[in-house]
């Protein structure tokens, strides 16, 4: 990519922070008006929390379209692409009328958000170069504000308005961005381009996926994902209905492995410089093993909610330090395809996200089991797999 300035990183950050807390925020906004959107479309609720997973599908699937696209034509023209069809869907889902179009319009609402998303972390690489790991931890302590206080605007806007209203914000909250990006966001042309594009599409994958510690790391992010995500699928179950947690207690419990991952990133940002994303990424293997066996152990010996509580807080601590050192080992080993590399990321981490929700049904026994085995599987085949990269570095 060509770069025309190098702007100043403290003033782009929080709006790079804001196009990737689209997700998030078209995630967790509208949990609360669930039962209400079901009673509405004359459907389940369990007809609605699929949709769940098809967000994420579309995400996935949208991602492999669109990372390389931004390679080709340049990230400025994809993030615009992407925030105004993320806004067109917003508005098209407000008017849904049965449940077929509103998961219809879901999928298609995260497919095209997907283009505005996934040129951040190439932004950030081009800012930080080898230090893109602390870019990155910087993006995501921002970003996490998101999905604290979407649920409850959510609720907000449930006590005046209906559920329609809250797709109707998605779709402002994306055209204000549109409107900064516009003003703010540095345009980025591809050094050079390839007449035969379907060839470099397919060119680019190849090369990417055929690097062997790249390819490594980026598995090492698939899993962490998984399970990050088997932890978001499970936490309301495992607090509120195996340990019968009030609503409250597990707000005060979800906002203090919130506060785990915002102290991870923080100390990642500030290590990274002189440590280096190897480094903090093994660190983060072996850390994710102990405190992934403590978890096991303490939900296999049914300790109670605050040993839980603990466990979780320094588990996801460690998930951090692997998938933020992941990307950032990524998208430095490919500068001129950070779309495309951030593509391959995204892709296999949703898809995980969108496997993890019927694996822990299959496995469910009216225990947390199923949450501790599957998260446990992931931490070890995190270890196996940078195992592999230590023992056999890239040529």
């Amino acid at each position: 990519m060509s770069h025309p300035h190098n702007p100043n990183p403290l003033r782009l950050l929080p709006l790079l922070a804001s196009i990737v807390a689209i997700s998030p925020l078209a995630i967790d906004m509208y949990l609360p008006a669930m039962p209400t959107i079901a009673e509405d479309l004359s459907t389940t609720t369990t007809a609605v929390q699929n949709s769940l997973s098809i967000y994420l599908a579309g995400y996935a699937v949208g991602m492999l379209i669109f990372g390389p696209l931004a390679d080709r034509i340049g990230r400025r023209k994809v993030v615009i692409m992407g925030l105004i069809g993320f806004a067109a869907f917003s508005i098209a889902l407000a008017f849904a009328e049965s449940i077929e179009s509103f998961l219809t319009m879901r999928f298609f609402q995260a497919a095209i958000s997907s283009g505005a998303t996934v040129v951040v972390p190439g932004v950030i690489r081009d800012m930080y170069g080898r230090h893109t790991a602390k870019g990155l931890s910087y993006v995501s302590m921002i970003m996490m504000v998101a999905p604290m206080i979407a649920p409850s605007i959510g609720s907000g806007i449930l006590h005046f308005a209906s559920w329609r209203t809250i797709f109707v914000v998605l779709a402002i909250y994306s055209l204000i961005i549109l409107g900064l990006s516009l003003w703010k966001l540095p345009s980025s042309m591809p050094s050079k381009k390839n007449r035969r594009w379907l060839h470099e599409f397919a060119h680019n994958y190849k090369t990417v996926f055929t690097h062997r510690t790249a390819r490594l790391d980026i598995f090492s992010a698939m899993f962490a994902t998984f399970a990050f995500f088997c932890y978001l699928t499970s936490i309301s179950y495992v607090y509120i209905e195996h340990f019968g947690a009030s609503e409250t207690l597990f707000s005060i419990l979800f906002g203090l492995n919130v506060v785990s991952l915002l102290a991870s990133n923080l100390i990642n940002s500030r290590l990274v410089e002189k440590l280096g994303s190897r480094k903090l990424l093994r660190f983060g293997t072996v850390y994710a093993l102990f405190t992934g066996s403590f978890f096991f152990a303490v939900i296999q010996l049914d300790l109670g909610i605050y040993w839980v509580a603990t466990a979780l807080f320094f588990l996801l601590g460690s998930l951090a330090f692997i998938a933020t050192n992941s990307d950032g080992l990524v998208l430095n080993t490919f500068a001129e395809k950070s779309g495309t590399a951030t593509a391959v990321i995204g892709t296999l981490r949703f898809g995980s996200g969108a496997v993890a929700g019927p694996l822990l049904a299959l496995l469910f026994d009216g225990t947390p089991h199923n949450f501790a085995w599957l998260v446990m599987t992931a931490l070890v085949m995190v270890f196996i797999v940078q195992l592999m990269n230590l023992r056999r570095p890239e040529q």
